[in-house]
């Protein structure tokens, strides 16, 4: 009887994979917002700000007229996308000519840098605003042992899911914070491009995110990136009694020719693309642990990868197969995630989305914090927006177009319109 159990849908587990994702996100977006509120109280949300790539062509002056400030804000923009293009092509690069170490070894010695230098620099600002009363040489030995701890929590060492979680909330708070020292008109541009460039990036057939998305599948291989990686939502009601639990896959094949013990079955589940690094690698993705393939053998055959191709994110595949333990020498019936990368069915979203979705939130609280609800509604909204088109659309899609976009229009209708609204009501003592 319960082989013939109907497969629920993917809207019964949508909901808590939502949460699951809104959770971090959130609590990234008030760490950031807080931040804001506490060091940056001065008058003018447009000051000064520092020296980097997205002021290279452009620094706002408060003199400058809005049409100056938005010519020079495009072309902040521009160079900043042009850039990270180059950078995440470079990527695809390295990562083609299997050049993983190195860009391992590079995402952790910057996240070094961000956890030690960012993250020390704000901890300054914080002890002088608090008058805090510790020795400097307490202070370098506890930053330097969290920056190391988190480097080895992030890539270097296997450690519980929730100190890796944590690491990387915090190395997003302490980059969105830093764009939040940004010109306001560079900021609010820089967000829509960056969406833009996300969109292409992902869904263009030549962008350099979806040609490392697909390299990576045709390896088999994990690509080096701040990802944060939720828990997959297993339900044990809708699993038979002995049944395999089913993984999430990221592609199907159309060999058919895998053997007697193989058994192909397709579900419903969801999926996305990856993030390819911090500043501009923005998506949702299903990806799998590296440890949960290895000792797996496929005994009766094997698949050409060049009859595979990069499938509808909610595709799902269980192929049984035969893992021989060494241990004990039995086989028992494996889960194999499919052809390509593996899923344990794990809900991966880009860091970058964490950092301009913090961004975009912080920046609001500069001027109000009633633009600071409607923001974050509109990026939540966007992202179960964004999970509810993949699963019905079936198509891979970016994470930051949507809830950028939206967030960016409530924010200027909560400021023209809505304000207005209710100072007016306030000042006729009107109550709605």
């Amino acid at each position: 009887m319960d082989s013939n159990r109907k497969p629920k849908s993917v809207l019964d587990s949508v909901g808590e994979e939502i949460v699951r994702i809104i959770t971090p996100v959130s609590i990234c977006m008030l760490l950031v917002v807080i931040l804001v509120s506490v060091l940056n109280n001065d008058s003018d949300s447009s000051g000064s700000s520092f020296p980097s790539i997205a002021t290279y062509a452009y620094t706002e002056n408060s003199s400058d007229s809005n049409w100056d400030k938005l010519k020079g804000a495009l072309l902040n923009a521009l160079v900043f996308v042009v850039v990270v293009t180059a950078v995440t092509f470079l990527l695809v690069l390295l990562f083609y000519f299997r050049c993983t170490k190195f860009l391992k070894y590079y995402m952790g010695f910057s996240s070094f840098l961000v956890l030690g230098f960012m993250g020390g620099e704000i901890s300054l600002f914080l002890i002088g605003k608090f008058r805090v009363p510790i020795d400097c040489v307490t202070f370098g030995l506890s930053l330097f042992n969290f920056t190391v701890v988190g480097v080895l929590a992030v890539f270097m060492s296997k450690t519980a899911i929730i100190i890796t979680q944590g690491y990387l909330v915090v190395i997003g708070v302490l980059v969105a914070y830093w764009f939040t020292l940004l010109p306001e008109w560079t900021t609010w541009v820089l967000l829509v491009a960056m969406a833009l460039y996300d969109l292409a990036a992902v869904l263009l057939p030549g962008g350099p995110l979806r040609l490392l998305v697909e390299l990576a599948i045709s390896r088999d291989e994990d690509i080096p990136a701040l990802v944060y990686e939720a828990r997959p939502v297993i339900n044990p009601d809708s699993v038979p009694r002995g049944a395999v639990v089913q993984r999430r896959v990221w592609r199907e094949t159309r060999d058919n020719d895998l053997g007697s013990d193989e058994n192909l079955d397709s579900t419903s589940n969801l999926n996305s693309t990856v993030n390819s690094g911090l500043e501009s690698n923005s998506g949702l993705e299903r990806l799998g642990d590296e440890n949960e393939r290895n000792g797996v053998d496929v005994e009766d055959g094997q698949v050409s990868r060049a009859d595979s191709e990069l499938a509808a994110p909610l595709i799902q595949h269980r192929i049984n197969v035969r893992m021989n333990l060494q241990e004990g020498g039995s086989n028992d019936d494996f889960a194999l995630e499919g052809i390509g990368l593996g899923s344990s069915g794990a809900i991966k979203l880009g860091l970058g989305d964490f950092i301009f979705y913090s961004v975009l939130v912080a920046r609001a609280a500069m001027y109000d914090f009633m633009t600071v609800y409607a923001c974050y509604l509109a990026i939540i909204a966007g992202l179960g927006i964004t999970l509810m088109l993949l699963a019905f659309y079936q198509k891979a899609l970016p994470a930051l177009p949507v809830s950028v976009l939206l967030g960016v229009l409530f924010y200027l209708l909560t400021r023209l319109l809505l304000e207005t609204f209710v100072v007016q009501c306030s000042m006729n003592l009107l109550m709605f």
